[in-house]
């Protein structure tokens, strides 16, 4: 069975760049989260809400993966009772590392959304510093930026514990639940002493660099709606 590209292990997570056969659990998490993600999301086609699309959204996901355009990833809660640890169930939230560009800038923008019923864990928290970990260690990305919806507090108090800095505040900013929503704007930029590492260094455009040996049953768009 096809592998995850990039699987990275926190505590409680698996945070996969997800094969194709994945798409089933995506789209799942998407139907049971619909009206819980709607207020913070832009208007989604019947077409979304099929295997299908997602499908074709994973397997796009992984070219932009090896091409080094992004980093689209599934979060998964581990189970150390199940046979594979959990890493082919549900999906539980999602992190997006979109827009990555390269020569003088080294920055990619942050979106993420998490399962109603998981909210007030710290599992969004806990994907987000995975990716982030990555963004500035595995990629030499130096600056990181994610933007909110002024009401959205959760995704506020994420991005202030994991150090995120307002920058700005953007008029309708993004078409969002039926209309032109403003935006908070937040950066982290990576510490200082921490030298970037030139991409043509790295192990090639998107290729994990710690990726783990996975056992062969293992199992985009940015979203700001974090919990």
């Amino acid at each position: 069975m096809e592998r995850p590209l990039l699987e990275l292990e926190t505590d409680r997570l698996f945070v996969q760049v997800a094969p194709a056969h994945a798409a089933r659990r995506v789209l799942e998490y998407c139907v049971r989260n619909r009206a819980h993600l709607e207020a913070w999301e832009p208007p989604r086609t019947p077409e979304y809400f099929t295997s299908a699309f997602w499908r074709r959204q994973l397997l796009g996901a992984q070219e932009e993966f090896r091409s080094g355009h992004s980093v689209r990833t599934v979060l998964v809660e581990r189970d150390r009772e199940a046979r594979d640890g959990g890493r082919s169930g549900p999906v539980v939230g999602v992190v997006n590392l979109t827009q990555i560009v390269r020569g003088a800038f080294q920055a990619g923008t942050l979106g993420y959304s998490l399962e109603g019923a998981a909210q007030g864990r710290g599992l969004m928290t806990e994907g987000l510093a995975a990716v982030i970990e990555y963004a500035f260690e595995d990629l030499g990305l130096h600056r990181l930026m994610a933007n909110h919806r002024p009401e959205n507090v959760r995704s506020a108090a994420v991005l202030r514990r994991l150090g995120f800095e307002r920058e700005g505040y953007a008029r309708d900013y993004l078409f969002i639940d039926g209309a032109w929503r403003d935006h908070v704007l937040t950066s982290l930029v990576r510490p200082q002493g921490s030298a970037p590492r030139p991409w043509r260094e790295l192990r090639g455009a998107g290729e994990a660099t710690r990726a783990l040996e996975l056992t062969p049953d293992a199992g985009a768009e940015g979203r700001a709606a974090a919990h």
